[in-house]
């Protein structure tokens, strides 16, 4: 499973938005590997125009969501120590979306170069796609 970041989905959605993110996108909902989790619904839904949120909302409710518990909290506030203690200050959320999809061994999917920094100091690994946005399934080497 793939746990895929708000600025993917906001990338995706915008009519100018980056093919890549596109492709890839679908890709992972083809092969029903896309989930999302509390932090990235409210930055997606959040954010949303009024005439997009029941359309948005009815998408949503057909891919796998996980709600957040403590221990996800807390595995945020850990992770987010190791990368103050390395010198790195990044978004409140990201720590705790990195640290929700490590819990439960799956990959990352996001634009911000800023998750590579979290998967090496204990966050979830980050997905790469593969040849033109095709899903590229873990490698279990």
């Amino acid at each position: 499973m793939v746990l895929v970041d708000s600025s993917i989905w906001i990338e995706a959605a915008r009519r100018q938005g980056d093919l890549m993110a596109k492709l890839a996108l679908r890709a992972l909902l083809d092969e029903y590997e896309a989930a999302w989790c509390s932090p990235v619904k409210l930055e997606v839904l959040g954010g949303a125009r009024r005439e997009e949120r029941r359309a948005l909302e009815s998408f949503f409710s057909c891919i796998p969501y996980v709600a957040c518990n403590e221990s996800d909290w807390e595995a945020a506030k850990a992770l987010g120590w190791r990368a103050r203690d390395a010198g790195h200050t990044l978004p409140w959320n990201d720590y705790l979306i990195s640290a929700t999809a490590a819990a439960r061994g799956w990959r990352l999917y996001g634009r911000d170069a800023h998750f590579a920094t979290l998967s090496g100091l204990g966050g979830a690994f980050v997905y790469q796609p593969g040849y033109g946005g095709t899903f590229a399934p873990e490698d279990k080497d």
